[in-house]
């Protein structure tokens, strides 16, 4: 099927049946993009340490990450589900609506940490929990909207050439590429490019930049792997 005709498809959905499984796959995928993308950005601040059974060259002993990373996560699985079911334009369209929902959700979280609250010690604990900082929101901004469209674009460019075979593949690749760009770019620009030049944050060694890219993004070509099963379950769930 082609992206035109995809598109075309998707238009048609709600107008002749807002219930059946493929409309209501669709507001469920969007949904849980946004809701994923709403969540990565009030977990970001939170920083995890995960250990390793044993110390991996470059990365070390553990991998740190941001709390982010699994809901960041989810969203490229939801836009790869869209891309393939409804075409590319519907996942470019909810990929950079989505990124402009960002600054939504940045305002609502400032809007509240700036209002005053009734107990001093709450507001403050509330603020060092969602307070995103500078460098943070920067990084992960720019990553986003970079390494969601390479994701769509890569996806589809593999379907042009294999057909709807090979689901897996274009999954794989897309969501392996795009997620290594987010990484790069999320990891330099928030904790080595904000600093160094806009003295926002603390500036990280180049070793320790280059531990947290690797570590993060073994994680996520892991997160990759593990979700192929589950685009297929939707896949077919909703062609069938």
């Amino acid at each position: 099927m082609s992206n035109g005709s995809t598109d075309a498809g998707t238009e048609r959905l709600f107008a002749v049946d807002p219930l059946s499984r493929p409309a209501v796959a669709a507001v469920g995928l969007v949904a849980l993009f946004v809701t994923a993308l709403a969540t990565a950005q009030v977990t970001a601040a939170k920083v995890l340490a995960l250990s390793l059974p044993v110390a991996l060259p470059v990365v070390g002993p553990q991998i740190l990450l941001p709390g982010a990373a699994l809901a960041y996560a989810v969203t490229f699985f939801a836009s790869d589900c869209l891309a393939e079911l409804y075409g590319r334009r519907t996942a470019q369209v909810v990929v950079n609506v989505g990124f402009a929902m960002n600054f939504v959700v940045l305002a609502l979280v400032w809007s509240t940490l700036a209002a005053p609250g009734v107990d001093p010690e709450v507001a403050e604990a509330f603020g060092i929990a969602l307070g995103p900082t500078t460098n943070v929101v920067a990084g992960s901004l720019l990553a986003y909207v970079v390494s969601q469209n390479v994701d769509v674009v890569l996806f589809h460019a593999i379907r042009d050439r294999t057909g709807v075979d090979h689901l897996w593949l274009r999954n794989l690749a897309s969501t392996a590429t795009s997620q290594a760009i987010d990484t790069v770019i999320f990891v330099s620009v928030a904790f080595l490019v904000a600093p160094t030049l806009l003295g926002v944050g603390n500036a990280l060694p180049l070793g320790a930049v280059g531990a947290l890219i690797a570590g993060q993004y073994l994680l996520k070509l892991l997160i990759a792997v593990l979700d192929t099963p589950f685009v297929y379950l939707v896949v077919g769930a909703v062609r069938e």
